[in-house]
């Protein structure tokens, strides 16, 4: 039987390094944000995301037949890892998420928005994962589940002690191959890597955390105050670096 891990994230929070963290383990088949497609056809996220025409010719359209052959599908390995963004999730039935082990991954919005406006530049909460973060997991709750957060500052600060006990909480063991990954693009990487992969593939493992030093945009100003009181309920259910 296989686990069916689904990373529900926001944007720029260190999903593609979990993803490739991953993709290390011997038992673990790893899939880049199957609904992306789906999330610009069905919405108007295709007028401003970069190669939007690319994402929605490479991948099907269809939510439904992405759950149903994805991510509930048939998998040749004991663990499938399905890297996902909460804002894909849009005009679609959440039923599946009864079989599948859910993780939230969130980020400080002070130091995620300024990043995230290099390839969106006027984005609103519906673009970047905060309200909808909540809203999953009061979702999750309902179903019985109580999902792992993990916040990405944390993950940086002590990796193996984080994915450790992530690990323990899912019921999978631990890999150190988790820990370090061959620097450079994968495979499973989506036809939008070349937009916003660039750190990851620069990267061999978990980089140290470095907090923001730039001024905040002012124009950020009133989004990053409607995130943060989103952030703070998830923060404090973080799996801690100590």
């Amino acid at each position: 039987m296989t686990t069916r891990i689904c990373l529900w994230s926001g944007p720029r929070n260190i999903s593609t390094a979990l993803m490739y963290s991953f993709a290390q383990r011997a038992d673990t088949t790893v899939v880049d944000e199957p609904l992306y497609a789906h999330y610009l056809s069905t919405t108007n996220a295709d007028e401003y995301h970069p190669v939007a025409d690319a994402v929605i010719a490479a991948q099907e359209n269809d939510g439904a037949k992405v759950v149903r052959d994805v991510i509930l599908g048939d998998c040749e390995t004991p663990v499938l890892f399905v890297k996902s963004m909460t804002h894909h999730l849009p005009n679609l039935d959440w039923g599946f998420m009864a079989q599948t082990v859910n993780v939230i991954l969130t980020r400080d919005p002070y130091e995620m928005l300024p990043s995230y406006v290099k390839q969106v530049a006027t984005p609103q909460m519906h673009d970047v994962g905060y309200a909808g973060h909540i809203e999953l997991l009061e979702y999750l709750r309902g179903l019985g589940q109580e999902p792992p957060v993990l916040d990405g500052k944390q993950v940086l600060l002590n990796p193996r002690k984080v994915l450790g006990e992530l690990c323990a909480r899912i019921g999978i063991a631990f890999d150190e191959k988790m820990l370090s990954w061959e620097a450079g693009a994968r495979p499973e990487d989506g036809v939008w890597a070349q937009h916003w992969y660039e750190n990851v593939w620069k990267s061999q493992g978990f980089g140290e955390y470095r907090p923001k030093t730039t001024p905040f945009p002012d124009y950020l100003k009133p989004l990053l105050a409607e995130c943060q009181p989103y952030y703070e309920q998830l923060s404090a259910l973080a799996i801690q670096a100590q």
